[in-house]
Formats: structure tokens, C-alpha cells, sequence
């Protein structure tokens, strides 16, 4: 609004440039699904090291084949994660009941307990101690200090003056539900907490006093409960729940979606498969797709990738066939792993070195910490599998083994999809969600020129950046890009509608999938 003058002078009035830039979203959190040891189930937790997944899911485990996928992806140049734990049916949270106790001349029994749960299910709950002290100074019984140690990862958690009051503050099951990440509170709260001396000389010197049985609670009868099955993941009625895939509704924002197999000899589901694909579309991302153990030679993979396999969607692409590495929990025999984590790696690492619009393939797309393909494709073999949009690893001496393929599975040949390449289709997702969240001030905003120009403006710096970055084809900005907002896109209906329209094109890159060196003798001069 123009400045209210009111006395003879000079005002100063700040103008709106109209600027609103426009900054573009990561390309390559992976999103993992998958059975793990402990962590909170069916709630994405970004985790950025294989380090800090070790410690809140519990790292390598053979009975899964998570955890192999999640160390291949951090190993390949992975930088962010996002893990939903799948818990077996079955499975039990370790439990103890607590009391209150301190060392002393004399015995006396304490009055009440506090029954304690696992926060969640599983063996790894069987190596948690819990105590509980008076607080010092106070008589109050209401009132106490809890300690919890895991003995596995050696984190400790210490609460300060709980009470057993529902009324209180620090009331012992609201905190324990908001601040701990070990334990609960399992059942009713008892209404006093009385102390119990335990005789000084039954303690052990050796030990540290939350892990002496004297005065700490041991939890137990943990367990993992059975494999986990497809329904377990993709079941229509988890979507209500926001479980299984869908529990990434919780997660902000993922680009890659990685669900190894479900064990170690038991693939996905065609369910699995394509509710995954689905979801990845729901959410712009792309599902990288495991070969089924099965596949030992290239006849069996392009037999395979029919309509019993999944759907075809350029929101998925397949890689073939598992790769050979060595594995950490067998003392390190060499063992058959499916490819997506390490592919997810290899995305994340392109991103960073080249942008989302190079392909993540080629001698520069080599594998880490693998020994191989399990089935070693010659060119022939590669030339078959190719066109039915199956991506290929492959071995080469001295560059060891790489990722030789960059389609979609949309980009089967007689498919003719505009999505065929699978950086195309990424570098696509990848406006789109940065317009979409780069232009959620438009709403409610004047539905007219002002307004459009503006959207020009922004948008089209956007564009311009990426342009200028080798995002897309042509010599000049009006070869690469344009962004329309205008009177011819948005009509006076649009406007009565409340609709405003934004058209927005690129000239996308796309990869030199094939190499023709033409070679031709010269004759030179002949003499007449």
C-alpha cells in the first residue's frame, strides 16, 4: 500500500522486486523397505552413514536383505536414506518390571514396580537394563529418576524427575512416548514408587551399577517373529494405516525407491511390484527394480519380463542380473546380492558429480565393493536385453564391473515411449517437484498479468539456471526451454474458474546409447 504522508518531507517506500526464487530439491534420497533388527516399524527414519543405520536398525543381518542393500548404497557414493522398517508377524518387545532401589546397610523391600516394553519388537530388546533411583533430596514417592542402557550400542538414556501423577508434567508414560527411543511404559502406572534397600554388599565392585542385577532390571523375552511376506509391505488396506510402502506418506520427500528381496531366496511379488510402481508415480520417484534370483543367464531374464513380472512404467527401471560380494556375516564368503542398492549408489554419485541429467551409466558408473556380476553377459547377450529395457551390469578388464544400461522399462523398443531413458524421465520428476513446491505462492495470489509475469520471471530464471548448467539440448535458451503464463494460456473462463495455467517445456538429453565409428580407406590422387 502507498505511504500515508502526513508532514512536509522525504519517505521512504520498499518496493517488492517480484523475486521469488526458486530452488530445486534433492535428486537421490532412496527411500529402503525391508525387514531390519530393531528400529521403529513402519516409520521412515533418514539415516545418512551406514554407521548411524547400524545403530538404530542394527546393521547387517543374514536373515535380511536389507541391510546388505542399505551398506551397498553408501558404499557407491549414497548420502541419504530413508528406512522403513517391516517387522515379521509374531515378533514380542522384551519387557521387565522395575523397581526403585538404592544400596544401603540393611535390606528393605521396595513397594511397587514400573512394567517397562521394549519401543519395539524384537530380540535386540533383551539387552536393555533399566534402574530406577529416588530422586535426591525429596521424600516424595511419586517421584523418581530412570536410567536405560542398551548393552549392545551402549546408549544410554536418563530421565530426571518422573512422576507416577497423570497430572504432572513429567508424567512417566508421556515423557517416556515423547522423549526415549528403547522403552514404554507397558500397562497402568503404579501410584507410589517406594524405595527398596539392597544390601551393599551383595553389589559387585566389577560392575557397573545399571548392569548389577541388584539394583537393575534385565528385559526380556524378546522376540524377531517370522519372515516378512509381500502382504507385509503392499497390502491394499496398509494404505489407510499408512504402513508398509505407504508409510513413506510420512516422509517428505524421496526420489529413489529401493525393497530388496524379501530374504535371501525369496523374491517380491508381482503386488509388491507394481503397488511400488504406483506409489512411485503418486510421488514422482523411480522404483529400481530387482531381478528375481531365479534369472541365472540372460534366456531366463528376457523370458521372465512379462506381464507376470510387473506392469511396464517409466517409474521403474530394472537392472540384471545380482552381483557378488563378499558377505561380512559369513566371515566373508562371497555371497549372490541383488543389485539396487548399489545402483541407487551409483544415482546418487552421478547426481553429485554430473546432475541428474546424465545417465547413471557407463565406465564411469563402476560398482564398489563387489566381485562381479553373478551372470557375465557378452555383447550379444547385452544386445537381447537391451531393447526389452532390462539394464545391464557388466565386467570389463580394467574397469571392473559397471552399469551398462540406462532405460526405463517403458523404454521397451516397440513401446516408442518419449520416457524411454531413465534420465530423462528423473531430470522431468526433478522440475516438476521443484515447480511444485517453488510456486505454492502463486495460490491466492491476483489472477492476472501482474501475476503472470511474475510466474514468467521465476520460473523462467529457474529454467535458465538449469540451462545454463547443460541440463538441455540447444544453443540458446529459446532452443532449450520455455515457460509460458499468459492471456493464451489461462483464459477469462480459467480466471472465473480460478485456475491459472503454466506451460512449461525443455528439450530434454539424452544418452549416446550407441557408438557408430565409420572407418574408410583414401585411394589419394590417381594420376591421368
Amino acid at each position: 500500500m502507498p505511504t500515508m504522508v502526513s508532514y512536509p518531507g522525504v519517505y521512504i517506500e520498499e518496493i517488492s522486486s517480484g523475486v521469488r526464487t526458486i530452488t530445486g530439491v534433492a535428486t537421490s534420497i532412496t527411500a529402503f523397505i525391508g525387514r531390519t533388527r530393531r528400529g521403529p516399524p513402519n516409520d521412515p527414519v533418514r539415516v545418512q552413514s551406514f554407521a548411524e543405520f547400524e545403530r538404530t536398525f542394527g546393521g547387517l543381518w543374514s536373515a535380511s536383505t536389507l541391510g546388505y542393500a542399505v551398506a551397498q548404497f553408501f558404499q557407491n557414493g549414497g548420502g541419504d536414506a530413508l528406512i522403513v522398517r517391516i517387522a515379521g508377524s509374531g515378533g514380542a518387545a522384551s519387557k521387565a518390571s522395575v523397581s526403585k532401589l538404592v544400596p544401603g546397610p540393611a535390606a528393605a523391600a521396595p513397594t511397587g514396580a514400573l512394567s517397562l516394553v521394549a519401543a519395539a519388537n524384537g530380540t535386540w530388546g533383551d539387552s536393555l537394563w533399566a534402574r530406577i533411583e529416588p530422586v535426591p533430596g525429596s521424600a516424595d514417592d511419586t517421584v523418581f529418576n530412570l536410567t536405560v542402557l542398551d548393552n549392545q550400542t551402549g546408549t544410554t538414556e536418563q530421565f530426571l524427575n518422573l512422576s507416577t501423577d497423570a497430572a504432572s508434567p513429567r508424567y512417566v508414560k508421556t515423557v517416556l512416548e515423547q522423549g526415549s527411543t528403547l522403552v514404554r511404559v507397558d500397562g497402568a502406572v503404579p501410584a507410589k514408587l517406594v524405595a527398596g534397600v539392597v544390601d551393599e554388599k551383595t553389589l559387585d565392585p566389577k560392575k557397573p551399577p545399571i548392569l548389577d542385577d541388584a539394583l537393575s532390571e534385565q528385559f526380556k523375552s524378546g522376540g524377531d517373529g517370522g519372515d516378512i511376506t509381500n502382504d507385509d509391505i503392499s497390502k491394499p488396506d496398509l494404505e489407510a494405516k499408512k504402513e508398509g510402502i505407504w508409510a513413506l506418506e510420512k516422509a517428505d520427500l524421496f526420489n529413489l525407491l529401493c525393497i530388496p528381496p524379501l530374504k535371501p531366496d525369496a523374491d517380491l511379488g508381482l503386488q509388491t511390484r507394481d503397488a511400488a510402481t504406483a506409489y512411485c508415480k503418486k510421488r514422482r520417484a523411480l522404483f529400481i527394480v530387482d531381478p528375481l534370483i531365479g534369472w541365472d543367464s540372460h534366456a531366463k531374464a528376457l523370458k521372465g519380463v512379462d506381464a507376470t513380472f510387473m506392469a511396464r512404467s517409466s517409474y521403474a527401471a530394472l537392472f540384471f542380473p545380482f552381483v557378488r560380494a563378499p558377505d561380512p556375516e559369513k566371515k566373508g564368503q562371497v555371497a549372490s546380492f541383488a543389485p539396487c542398492g548399489a545402483v541407487a549408489g551409483i544415482f546418487a554419485r552421478t547426481d553429485a558429480a554430473r546432475g541428474v541429467w546424465k545417465a547413471p551409466a557407463g565406465l564411469e558408473a563402476t560398482i564398489s565393493g563387489v566381485s562381479g556380476p553373478t551372470v557375465k553377459l557378452t555383447d550379444g547377450e547385452n544386445g537381447q536385453l537391451n531393447p526389452q529395457a532390462i539394464n545391464c551390469l557388466r565386467s570389463f578388464p580394467n574397469f571392473g564391473t559397471v552399469v551398462w544400461g540406462s532405460r526405463t522399462l517403458d523404454g521397451f523398443d516397440q513401446l516408442g515411449s518419449e520416457w524411454k531413458y531413465i534420465p530423462v524421465r528423473r531430470l522431468a520428476l526433478f522440475i516438476e517437484e521443484s515447480l511444485y513446491r517453488g510456486t505454492q505462492w502463486v495460490v491466492f495470489e491476483p489472477n492476472d498479468e501482474p501475476l503472470w509475469a511474475q510466474v514468467r520471471l521465476n520460473l523462467g530464471a529457474f529454467m535458465h539456471n538449469l540451462f545454463r548448467q547443460g541440463a538441455f539440448q540447444g544453443k540458446s535458451p529459446a532452443e532449450a526451454y520455455f515457460v509460458k503464463c499468459d492471456k493464451d494460456t489461462t483464459t477469462q473462463n480459467d480466471i472465473n474458474l480460478g485456475i491459472v495455467n503454466i506451460v512449461v517445456g525443455f528439450a530434454p538429453l539424452k544418452p549416446a546409447e550407441f557408438v557408430v565409428i565409420k572407418i574408410q580407406q583414401i585411394a589419394g590422387d590417381i594420376a591421368t
